[in-house]
């Protein structure tokens, strides 16, 4: 099942270390098929405070997703942007097809 890595990042500081994490993240990325689907942008605020910019890249499963995270490439370049951007960075499946909004209260039971 497809999975996203998501991070909504607060705050990130545009120095020489964000940008060489840029210039080296993309080939992390390709050996476990993972895409970009949302790079920061634009945001039209319909609803609360959102504040930062919005990451949100697209692996076949979360077993490459979490390999990906994990490997000895990304985590090499990982403290370039950890020590000059805070926010969350978590992992999600993409719902199983076809899905209705309802299908989420059957879990809480």
């Amino acid at each position: 099942m497809t999975a996203y890595a998501i991070a909504h990042l607060h705050r990130c500081e545009a120095c020489a270390e964000i940008v060489e994490y840029l210039e080296k993240i993309d080939a992390t990325l390709a050996p476990f098929g993972g895409r970009f689907l949302i790079h920061g942008g634009r945001v039209e605020r319909l609803e609360g405070a959102f504040k930062g910019d919005l990451i949100m890249i697209e692996f076949d499963d979360r077993e490459r997703a979490r390999a990906w995270y994990r490997s000895p490439a990304y985590q090499a370049i990982l403290p370039l942007r950890t020590q000059h951007a805070s926010g969350d960075v978590l992992l999600i499946d993409q719902v199983a097809q076809p899905h209705r909004a309802t299908d989420v209260l059957a879990k809480r039971r």
